[in-house]
């Protein structure tokens, strides 16, 4: 059975269920539009001086619907930046395109959906419009692809999730043949400490590529005025190549300076190497200090600086100055 066929069986699989569901559980049936904005002003400093001004990073328009039971469906468009086109052009994605269906402790999810890699870290980072979170920055994965997604919670503080997508990520949905598998478990031991891992296999797409593995852990702690979390990530055989392996860590912190959460203070730390060297104009650490503001119910701002120092030989370091804004419902 080839790639389409597989997602197919796996797609009828998650509606059998659903199709079985009398419709009426005593939940109300409502949606709700989804819509935000990430932009910000920037400046660079010393060699990366003349690096400055407005830019629109994102833009998500969306809308999300659930019925009475369980149901629910989510159709998002993603507005951004792209490597293949000018600056100042921007490409429209659709993001999400699925539906999720739960029940008790179990959740599936069908189509364009949001991918589990990363989703348990950027949650808790909790600040994608000043910077996404790891794995999504350094290109370890896609927050979003074409696949089916399973997650069950056995107790309060035991989860699993498995998933099954084209690997792909949501800009390609489906170029190349082979599939991407994952498995993730959560561990909640005490009231705000969230334990994870997730593994995954990327099929190679071409005879002459190898399979991409990825995997990481990561330990957070969040109480009502501050919250701490770390990470370690690894990926073997990038952009399928045999031996191109990296790695890396982030650390990251938020405390709470007033009792309503409106204001605070953020640091996060990034680490990236890679094996011999291969990808050595990428790798390097990066820093990030700022303040988050809650103007209201759907605004933020964030001014922070940054730092991000090369580890190739000669490579000088970089300074900036950030004000990113959110404006999101």
């Amino acid at each position: 059975m080839n790639k389409k066929g597989i997602l197919a069986a796996l797609a009828c699989a998650l509606c059998l269920p659903v199709a079985a569901q009398d419709g009426n559980d005593g939940k109300q049936a409502g949606g709700k539009a989804i819509i935000a904005i990430y932009t910000d002003l920037h400046s660079g400093f010393g060699s990366r001086n003349n690096d400055r001004g407005f830019t629109l990073d994102r833009s998500y328009l969306g809308y999300q619907y659930s019925l009475k039971n369980g149901l629910e469906f989510k159709a998002v468009m993603d507005v951004g930046q792209s490597d293949d086109v000018h600056d100042y052009e921007r490409i429209a994605y659709i993001k999400n395109a699925q539906v999720t269906w739960r029940h008790k402790g179990l959740t599936l999810s069908s189509g364009l959906i949001s991918t589990t890699q990363f989703k348990t870290q950027e949650s808790f980072w909790g600040k994608r419009y000043v910077m996404r979170s790891f794995q999504d920055e350094y290109k370890f994965g896609s927050s979003a692809d074409m696949g089916i997604s399973v997650a069950y919670k056995f107790t309060p503080w035991l989860s699993a999730d498995v998933i099954v997508a084209n690997g792909e990520g949501y800009k390609k949905v489906q170029v190349n043949d082979g599939l991407q598998y994952g498995a993730g478990v959560t561990v909640t031991p005490l009231e705000g400490l969230t334990l994870r891992a997730y593994a995954s296999y990327n099929e190679a797409a071409t005879d002459e590529g190898e399979g991409i593995t990825n995997w990481n852990v990561f330990a957070g702690y969040a109480h009502r005025s501050f919250s701490i979390g770390a990470e370690y990530n690894a990926q073997t055989n990038a952009k399928s190549i045999k031996g191109q392996d990296q790695s890396g860590c982030s650390v990251y912190s938020t405390i709470g300076l007033d009792k309503k959460g409106d204001i605070s203070i953020f640091g996060r730390w990034d680490y990236l190497t890679s094996k011999e060297h291969w990808n050595n104009e990428a790798d390097g650490m990066a820093g990030v200090l700022g303040a988050e503001f809650k103007i209201g119910k759907y605004i933020k701002l964030a001014p922070n600086v940054r730092i991000w120092s090369p580890k190739a030989d000669n490579a000088s370091n970089s300074y900036y100055a950030y004000l990113n804004c959110s404006f999101s419902i």
